[in-house]
C-alpha cells in the first residue's frame, strides 16, 4: 500500500517562506504535505496492520486474507479520492448544513461527497453502520435487507444487500455483493468498501447487480462536543442497467440525503 493516504486537510506555514520564490514555496509546501500524509496514513496502516497479519495461534484462511486485503485496498483508494480537495463542485446545500459535492475522476466516473454533522458518538455510529449492519432495514426504508455472508475477522465482512423498491427511487431495485472493512481509532472511524464477485453467489434473478466502490465513510469526533461527529461519505457506484446518466446523477445524491435523514431519525430514538 502507498504510505500517503489518510489526509483530508493539511498544510504548512513558515515565516521564512515569504523570502522564497514561488517555486521554492510550492516545493516546500508539497514536501510538508507529504510528511503529514505519511504520518496520518502510518497511524491508519498501523491499526489495520494489526489485523492483517494473523497471530500464530489463530488460523486465517487464504479467503479471509483476500477479503481483508480487498477491503483495506478499497478504503485506501476511497480515502485518496477524498483527500484530493481540488475539482469538487457543490451539488446540494441543505438548510441543516449538509453539503453534497461531486467530482468526475478519470477511470472512475462521477463520485459524490456528502459532509454532515450528526448528533451521535463514534461508538454509536460504528455500531449502527458496521457492527449491526444487518439491522439497517429496520430504520432505513431504502434497504430491503443486508446479510453478512462471510466474516474475515472483526474488521472485515462480506455482505449481500438488496435495495428496496420505494416511491421516488429513480434508479430502481438493485442488489450488491460487497466487502466492507472498518478501521476504528480513538477519535475517528473509517468504513471502506467495494464490490466483489463470488462464483458461489452469482447475481440474483430479478435484480440488476450494481457495483459500489471504492467507497468510504469517515467519522470524526468533534473536539468541542464529544456527543457530535463529523460525517463524510464518498459515494462511488456503478448502478449498471440502461439508465441515462442524468437520472443516475440526480438519484445518487438524493439517496445520500435520504440515508442521512433516516440515520438522524434512528439516532433520535436512542
Amino acid at each position: 500500500m502507498m504510505p500517503a493516504v489518510v489526509k483530508l486537510c493539511c498544510g504548512i506555514s513558515y515565516p521564512h517562506l515569504r523570502s522564497m520564490s514561488g517555486l521554492q514555496r510550492t516545493a516546500v509546501a508539497v514536501i510538508g504535505q507529504e510528511i503529514t500524509h505519511m504520518k496520518h496514513w502510518a497511524q491508519i496502516k498501523h491499526h489495520m496492520g494489526k489485523h492483517a497479519e494473523p497471530k500464530t495461534e489463530v488460523a486465517v484462511s487464504e479467503d479471509q486474507l483476500f477479503y481483508i486485503q480487498h477491503g483495506k485496498e478499497a478504503l485506501r483508494k476511497a480515502v485518496s479520492m477524498l483527500e484530493d480537495r481540488e475539482g469538487w463542485k457543490v451539488e446540494i446545500k441543505e438548510n441543516n448544513g449538509d453539503v453534497i459535492c461531486s467530482k468526475v475522476i478519470p477511470g472512475t466516473g462521477k463520485v459524490f461527497r456528502l459532509e454532515a454533522v450528526l448528533e451521535a458518538s463514534l461508538d454509536d455510529l460504528y455500531d449502527l453502520l458496521f457492527v449491526r449492519v444487518e439491522d439497517m432495514h429496520q430504520w432505513n426504508p431504502s434497504v430491503q435487507h443486508i446479510k453478512v455472508l462471510k466474516r474475515a475477522g472483526p474488521e472485515t465482512i462480506v455482505t449481500h444487500e438488496v435495495s428496496a423498491e420505494t416511491v421516488g427511487n429513480f434508479i430502481g431495485q438493485r442488489d450488491f455483493l460487497s466487502v466492507r472493512h472498518s478501521c476504528k481509532q480513538k477519535s475517528s472511524v473509517y468504513l471502506g468498501g467495494a464490490a466483489i464477485r463470488l462464483e458461489s453467489f452469482p447475481p440474483q434473478a430479478g435484480f440488476v447487480r450494481a457495483e459500489d466502490g471504492p467507497t468510504c465513510i469517515i467519522i470524526k469526533a468533534l473536539d468541542e462536543d464529544t456527543t457530535k461527529s463529523s460525517f463524510t461519505w464518498l459515494l462511488n457506484m456503478d448502478v449498471k442497467g440502461w439508465l441515462p446518466k442524468s437520472i443516475i446523477n440526480q438519484g445518487l445524491p438524493r439517496a445520500q440525503l435520504d440515508f442521512t435523514r433516516h440515520l438522524r431519525k434512528r439516532l433520535s430514538l436512542r
